[in-house]
């Protein structure tokens, strides 16, 4: 049986066999990838470039949502745990315009479906459910090459080498793996990401607290926008949104003039210096032939601008490969081609909420979102 026959590991001149699944990534997708064969008796190991759990800030809100984050929490066992995580009152909305007008204020009512937890802490808990040892942090894949008879080499900046027969690229924009079954290069979307944070916000910038209000907060124009999220212990974690070329430097100070101060704070106000972020996505659909013995899944397999689905979906193929592994632990390949048809049945052409947020209809196209969502 494939969970019983993936139990040993040996060193060769500094490679190591690698004999239970192989994982390049300690995202979300990937630790749930790892659980859920956990949860199944199956061996995973986990190699992430970052130096440790903790090396940087692990992003911000995210609503987990019924139709595939839950479901991928539900498989790895982890449901009350994430209940835990969950920030009441977050699910409530406001939209202003450029001079600080509220045009929708919905509040949390209870009724929402999508409750929200942040993205560290929903990682901390995959962490602390899998054997210690799973996670080799501070291993940098630089590459990955094909062996033949579906076993592949990945190369680490370390200089060390990991050769196995089950590999998942579960490593984001920039994927090592993702070479092996496509050369699909991901492309800039012409909208750039400044991200900013307060702390202490109630206190310490109190008309953009109370603007942010409980939950998100959206100020949009044509071509630019403010966006804020409520985290725990009073931070605001805040993004300047602009259409921009992509060689767009970040520098943000006059973007805004003339933008209401309780907005502008939100940038202007940062405790740590603000980071830019250029967006990228994969073609739409995605897709490739069957490669024996590897796979991509999350951003690698099907990056998409953020729009609330990225991280879901990304757990949701997590748990997805992992169950089909267990289902045919004696046939690898068939295993790996069902997770693939049913990952690419998920992808669907998404709405561009770039044009809904920054677009020449905007602030008021996304009120029209939100308002239409309701009906």
């Amino acid at each position: 049986m494939f969970g019983s026959a993936i139990q040993s590991r040996g060193s060769v001149i500094g490679v190591t066999i690698q004999n239970s699944v192989t994982i390049i990534g300690a995202g979300l997708g990937g630790l749930v990838l790892a659980r859920v064969l956990h949860v199944h008796g199956i061996p995973a190991t986990v190699y992430e470039a970052d130096a440790g759990p903790h090396a940087r800030r692990q992003g911000g809100m995210l609503d987990i949502h019924p139709w595939n984050g839950q479901p991928a929490l539900e498989a790895a066992g982890l449901t009350d745990g994430f209940r835990k995580l969950v920030l009441p009152g977050r699910e409530s909305y406001r939209v202003f315009d450029r001079t600080g007008k509220l045009l929708l204020d919905r509040p949390d009512d209870g009724t929402g479906e999508r409750p929200e937890v942040q993205r560290g802490e929903l990682r901390q808990l995959l962490l602390d459910s899998l054997p210690p040892g799973t996670v080799h942090w501070g291993r940098k894949a630089t590459g990955a090459r094909a062996l033949g008879e579906g076993r592949h080499e990945v190369s680490f900046a370390d200089g060390t080498k990991v050769v196995t027969g089950l590999l998942v690229g579960a490593d984001g924009a920039w994927s090592r793996v993702r070479p092996l079954v496509s050369d699909a290069i991901p492309s800039y979307v012409g909208v750039s990401v400044v991200e900013t944070f307060l702390f202490d916000a109630d206190t310490r910038h109190p008309a953009a607290a109370k603007a942010v209000g409980a939950g998100s907060m959206f100020a949009l124009a044509p071509g630019k926008g403010i966006l804020a999220h409520r985290e725990s212990g009073g931070t605001l974690h805040a993004y300047a949104q602009l259409r921009k070329p992509q060689d767009w430097l970040g520098e943000f100070t006059g973007e805004f003039d003339g933008w209401a101060p309780e907005l502008t704070a939100l940038l202007t106000g940062s405790d740590v210096p603000p980071v830019l972020r250029r967006l990228f996505t994969l073609p739409a659909g995605h897709r490739w032939d069957r490669v024996p013995g590897v796979t991509l899944i999350g951003d690698a397999a099907h990056l998409m601008p953020p729009n609330g689905e990225g991280a879901n979906l990304a757990m949701l193929d997590g748990a997805s490969l992992a169950q089909a592994v267990a289902a045919h632990p004696d046939d690898p390949e068939k295993a790996l081609a069902e997770h693939e048809k049913a990952m690419f049945s998920r992808a669907v052409e998404e709405e561009d909420v770039y044009e809904t947020m920054l677009g020449a209809d905007a602030p008021h196209s996304m009120v029209a979102m939100f308002t239409g969502a309701e009906a």
